[in-house]
């Protein structure tokens, strides 16, 4: 544990170089312009205790009180709007003062700001909420295990030496401008003009941030320097680290079993039967197949789980599919029935929306299948697509083991895997973005996006004269929409030529190119309609 927790600090320390830092400094100067000689301390504890906060606790918060997270930019929207304007406007600023002067005194609170401490805190808060430093190994298994609401004190400590880390050198920049500010007699000739220079970045940041636009330009920069990243994650995943973050997030192979307990809801399930423990399926063989609706992997794995079950299940063969979403639409139960419906799925289906099925399997993949013996003890384990034989061969064992008679024969259904190198799945949204280019001409694997977009976390969703290129290698490819309306339209076009136009009418996966045979092409995407959200891009051979 000791040697994870130096090496989230030694990444905390070098964020301060990462490209997707570079859009805040500018704000953290020109926050340093005014105030005493401790606004520099206040802010930077305002950043990491907003950013520890918030990555901590915010899938907590919403389970208490539902709202989208994305909201909270809008409150991070007023306080650069605030400070900008009292650096163009001083008389502003001692309105401001008088208002929290006689609020502190009414309140029988005794508030000297003079050293900008307090102050530098209110601002550093509202500055963490809008900022995401390029994930690494280290604080992408704490983002993970907080969505998951997985925090334990672990967690929290490996979140705390990466946000000491991080501290140091915001601390030091900050000091450094406010040190030049105060004491260079050149700068402090024309102090004035420079706060009001200052003040028009503010405002200027106030608006980027409300028309989400700091994202795209933490994505462009991401992009022309792809180094960073790539060296962050070389120090990151040293053995031993990659090791303790192992242990950290967990991964269960074989032994005991966990309950169903914390599923969302139980579908194709009769009303009178209740699957809670494995104690419910005593003397059964258990398949346990983690599964999302919009994953391809896990549809091309889908005919084999279900002929599986229709073949074994007289034979004391039991599938439990447990639908742990990947997106929030996912979690809708109208969508998975309609999945259910769609891939013709028999067997009961738990909805995991809390991942707390999930997190007591240690798992980490889609699709993930956990085969039980009739004792109850997890004796199978398979990641991801291919090798269907020998599940299906652990599958008759085991039944065997059981005292079933099995007919040995293999259920004969084409492999899907694919077995050339193609353009692995990608991701548009800002957390998980891969392979974004801002080029014109698109290098291998890579994508770009033209006119107005909405750009979010986890989609981009069109507005005008929206338009998505892909320089992919691959025969088919599938992309995961959100339609705004019932008739939401998408023009295809490959290589220049126009091939279809998709109707989204649904969330789900899109199938959008079949080609008799991989290669390399370009994708030319025309979104016709406003409000199209588009989550990521999956391939197949």
């Amino acid at each position: 544990m000791s040697i994870l927790l130096v090496f989230a600090f030694i990444s905390g320390l070098v964020t301060i170089a990462a490209p997707c830092v570079w859009p805040l400094l500018p704000i953290i100067l020109s926050s340093t312009a005014t105030g005493g000689k401790r606004k520099p301390l206040g802010i930077t504890i305002g950043i990491m205790l907003s950013f520890a906060f918030f990555t901590l606790s915010l899938s907590y918060i919403i389970k208490i009180i539902p709202f989208d997270p994305n909201s909270l930019r809008l409150f991070a929207v007023i306080m650069p709007m605030v400070l900008g304007l009292t650096l163009i406007i001083p008389q502003l600023a001692l309105i401001l003062e008088g208002w929290v002067s006689r609020l502190s005194a009414r309140a029988g609170l005794q508030v000297n700001n003079s050293s900008g401490f307090t102050s530098g805190i209110i601002t550093g808060f509202f500055l963490g909420i809008i900022w995401s430093p390029c994930a690494g190994p280290i604080l992408a298994t704490i983002a993970t295990l907080a969505a998951t609401k997985a925090v334990n004190f672990k967690i929290i400590l490996v979140t705390l030496f990466y946000v000491l880390g991080i501290g140091i050198p915001l601390f030091i920049f900050a000091t450094l401008g406010n040190r030049v500010f105060q004491k260079v007699k050149v700068i402090s000739r024309y102090t004035g003009v420079i706060q009001q220079i200052f003040g028009l970045i503010l405002l200027a940041t106030a608006v980027s941030i409300f028309f989400n636009w700091d994202k795209l330009l933490q994505a462009k920069l991401l992009n022309s320097f792809p180094s960073f990243s790539n060296y962050l994650t070389q120090i990151e995943l040293q053995p031993e680290v990659t090791k303790q973050l192992d242990s950290l997030s967990g991964r269960r192979n074989t032994g005991d079993t966990p309950d169903f307990s914390g599923g969302t809801k139980w579908l194709n399930l009769p009303a009178d039967r209740q699957i809670q423990t494995l104690a419910d399926l005593k003397g059964k063989v258990v398949l346990v197949d983690f599964w999302t609706y919009t994953c391809i992997n896990c549809i091309r794995t889908l005919p084999f789980v279900t002929s599986w079950y229709e073949k074994y299940k007289d034979k004391g063969f039991v599938v439990i599919g447990v639908h742990t979403p990947e997106f929030e639409f996912e979690k809708k139960t109208e969508n998975v029935l309609s999945a259910i419906k769609q891939y013709n799925i028999h067997y009961p289906i738990v909805q995991d929306n809390e991942y707390a099925i999930w997190k007591a399997y240690n798992n980490q993949y889609w699709p993930a299948e956990y085969l039980i013996d009739a004792k109850g003890v997890i004796r199978h384990v398979h990641f991801g697509e291919g090798e269907y034989d020998q599940s299906e061969k652990a599958i008759q064992s085991l039944l065997a083991e059981a005292g079933k008679n099995i007919d040995a024969t293999l259920t004969n259904i084409a492999d899907q895997t694919p077995k050339t190198k193609i353009t692995p799945e990608t991701y548009l949204g800002l957390s998980r973005r891969e392979r974004y280019s801002s080029s014109k001409d698109l290098g291998q694997d890579s994508w770009t996006i033209r006119g107005d977009w909405d750009i979010q976390n986890e989609f981009i969703s069109s507005k005008q004269n929206s338009t998505l290129d892909f320089k992919f290698n691959a025969a088919k490819v599938f992309l995961v929409i959100t339609p705004k309306t019932s008739q939401d339209l998408i023009k295809v076009s490959i290589d220049g030529k126009p091939t279809q136009t998709i109707t989204a009418s649904e969330a789900k996966l899109y199938p959008l190119v079949s080609l008799s045979e991989s290669g390399t092409h370009l994708l030319h995407l025309d979104f016709q309609t406003p409000g199209t959200k588009a989550y990521a891009f999956t391939f197949g051979d």
